[in-house]
């Protein structure tokens, strides 16, 4: 059950990504960590798809997964909660020339009965933490059997309730920010542009003993577990080599325990029965 305090939650999720829609191509584009993340996400992604799928893409975003996924030849129901995200992903379908393959909707995941466009769908896929910006994430997916084809895949990147990098903050004294996911059950404070919205944070085994019953898990990665995080933006540049090595580390052992649910995200996956 949606409340009245969700929809609040939710009005200031879309406040916040509305301000930083003009400006978060050029914030996050042209870094080199954003990039690692991207790559890893969508080799993950196509590695589950079959060619010329139908994908419903949850918190778009500017759209640059969209253009990605609709140049490979899939067909994209674009959606978010933010109307500033949304005209940005409408200006980059356009100029890509993709209008063909990718529709847009403003919808919150909350709200995926009142999709307009109901599939359904071979792919539900969310990137990069949207889902994080929920309390109520197990009613969220569970609306996915009803979008979903027989053999349909779900690939999700979620915020972990643990990452090794953040918790090494407790070194520099920082303990509040190293301990923040521990302590997440009603939700953190988060700010983009000064505006305040919540977070939570989800372990790989919430999101499996939600999914088990009609899903088989197809694979679990953890992403920025030995590559640093994204705020970290400058850590290649400062050291190359040391960055290099840690990319090939973390792509050997992305997929093994613990590695793989200590990252600053991690990347899971299941089939429909």
């Amino acid at each position: 059950m949606i409340t009245d305090t969700d929809n609040i939650q939710e009005n200031q999720a879309a406040l916040a990504f509305n301000n930083q829609s003009a400006y978060f191509d050029e914030l996050y584009s042209s870094q080199e960590i954003i990039r690692y993340k991207r790559k890893r996400v969508r080799d993950h992604l196509l590695n589950c798809l079959s060619p010329g799928g139908r994908i419903l893409e949850l918190n778009a975003g500017t759209g640059d997964d969209a253009v990605f996924l609709a140049e490979k030849g899939y067909r994209v129901h674009a959606t978010d909660i933010s109307e500033g995200m949304q005209k940005k992903l409408i200006e980059k379908v356009e100029l890509h020339g993709l209008s063909d393959f990718v529709t847009t909707e403003l919808c919150s995941f909350t709200s995926l009965d009142n999709l307009g466009t109901k599939g359904p769908y071979d792919c539900i896929f969310s990137n990069f933490a949207g889902l994080n910006c929920t309390g109520k994430l197990e009613q969220v997916l569970n609306r996915f059997d009803t979008l979903l084809k027989p053999g349909g895949v779900v690939v999700l990147v979620i915020l972990p309730r643990y990452c090794l990098w953040e918790s090494l903050l407790v070194f520099r004294g920082k303990f509040k920010t190293a301990t923040r996911r521990f302590f997440s059950s009603a939700g953190r404070k988060a700010y983009i542009d000064d505006t305040l919205f919540r977070c939570w944070y989800y372990s790989p085994g919430f999101v499996k003993r939600i999914m088990k019953e009609k899903y088989n898990l197809l694979g679990l990665e953890g992403l920025c577990t030995i590559v640093p995080p994204s705020y970290l933006d400058k850590f290649p540049e400062r050291f190359p080599n040391t960055y290099s090595r840690l990319c090939a580390a973390e792509n050997r052992l992305k997929s093994r325990w613990p590695w793989k649910q200590i990252g600053d995200y991690y990347i899971i996956s299941f089939r429909k029965k």
